[in-house]
């Protein structure tokens, strides 16, 4: 069964029909390496993990039998691959959606909770931070020791704050894309509105074959209507404008194909001076 009707479109199908992953009793070493695969992706952001950055003293252990998949999920999270992909050059707030995500599967649901683990990690640091999420009453209910922590907050769960599903979206960008390769950096994704105490708008992937979505890459805000069109700008009127025969500067010249861009209303007098000024007609300007 779909998550929701948009599935497709929202970039959530592959999540629709997979169960849980599971170490269960009389486990095979191909469970375990399945096991070790998932937490990767899981844990990692679905970001390019080279051989040489693998944990390969403690892919052992998980293989042995010594330590348990929630032991594998810990280490993963305190390396220090982790650190250097999502810790060091990030801005706190980020860090901390992330570890949601990441270790919880979920997006944060108030500010409070962004508060209580910018206080944790201030106080204690990181390692005991990323303690506090595995070793939490909700993880354990989740997932336990024995599975692989998945994305929960495209479902309505029971005791669990239904603007969870709608954060989710700001912080999930497709199924094939990485949590360090999105529009908006290193910025946070949910800053402004959980400190307005806000509910977030559904915005499908970029790069989606159906509809625009819009995703700041500067200020980190997010689109304030669902499915279809922003505010980002003034009147909050877009337009698909659709370009031919613009070429690069120098020599030799170089046959351009038509590139399409979303501009607002207010945007569309400069654009097209712009386009004008590069050799560049425009082929069709059509309103979103």
């Amino acid at each position: 069964m779909a998550i929701t009707t948009a599935a497709s479109r929202l970039g959530v199908s592959a999540f629709s029909d997979r169960d849980p992953l599971e170490l269960r009793p009389n486990w095979t070493q191909d469970d375990a390496k399945a096991v070790i695969y998932a937490v990767y992706r899981q844990v990692l952001g679905n970001d390019y993990i080279m051989l040489s950055e693998r944990l390969t003293a403690t892919e052992s252990l998980l293989c042995n039998g010594s330590i348990t998949v929630r032991d594998f999920v810990r280490a993963v999270a305190k390396s220090e691959l982790y650190k250097q992909k999502f810790l060091y050059d990030n801005f706190q707030t980020r860090v901390i959606e992330l570890n949601f995500k990441h270790l919880l599967g979920r997006a944060p649901y108030d500010e409070s909770e962004v508060i209580y683990h910018l206080d944790l990690y201030q106080n204690q640091g990181f390692e005991a931070d990323v303690d506090d999420y595995i070793d939490s009453a909700e993880y354990e209910e989740n997932f336990g020791d024995n599975i692989v922590p998945y994305y929960r907050g495209f479902t309505t769960q029971t005791q669990q704050k239904t603007v969870g599903f709608t954060r989710m979206f700001q912080l999930y960008r497709g199924y094939a894309n990485s949590d360090r390769s999105q529009a908006a950096g290193k910025l946070s994704r949910l800053a402004k509105e959980l400190g307005a105490n806000k509910a977030s708008a559904v915005v499908a992937p970029s790069g989606g074959t159906a509809g625009f979505a819009f995703r700041s890459a500067s200020k980190g805000d997010a689109s304030v209507s669902s499915f279809g069109g922003s505010k980002a700008f003034g009147s909050g009127r877009l337009f698909r404008v659709e370009v031919a025969g613009i070429g690069g500067p120098g020599y030799p010249k170089v046959r351009r194909v038509n590139k399409a861009v979303i501009i607002p209303y207010e945007e569309l007098s400069s654009h097209m001076q712009r386009v004008q000024r590069q050799g560049g007609k425009i082929a069709s300007i059509i309103p979103l």
